[in-house]
């Protein structure tokens, strides 16, 4: 006797897109977290928001691409920290850090695509 398989679960279920406002809306605080929690908080929102919505996708992208690329200046600055180099350099990352993560979320706050000038394009469309 063959049974027929039982219906999908809600898990199957396709994510539903976000409104305008609510991509907007996530946009501007994954920016503002990778403030505070650097490359963890961009890949949590990439992995979570990338099927969201177009607008979501770009910018949790461009905020992953941005972090990890954060992350590798701040691990050259530590190392070139035994020279009197790494000093400036590791400062210089966290400014640019800072301030490229409010101009970010100042773009997606207004609905506008932002592409971070000195990222590099780890993850592609």
């Amino acid at each position: 006797m063959s049974a027929t398989p039982p219906p999908p679960g809600p898990y199957a279920a396709a994510p539903t897109l976000m409104s305008p406002e609510d991509q907007r809306l996530y946009s501007t605080l994954l920016h503002i977290a990778g403030i505070f929690f650097s490359w963890l908080s961009a890949l949590i929102g990439y992995l979570l928001l990338k099927d969201r919505g177009g607008f979501i996708r770009d910018h949790a992208r461009q905020e992953l691409n941005w972090q990890l690329t954060v992350t590798g200046a701040l691990i050259v600055s530590y190392i070139l920290f035994f020279l009197v180099i790494g000093f400036f350099t590791l400062i210089a990352v966290y400014i640019l850090a800072i301030v490229f993560g409010i101009l970010s979320a100042m773009a997606a706050n207004r609905g506008e695509h932002y592409r971070f000038p000195l990222a590099i394009q780890f993850i592609k469309a």
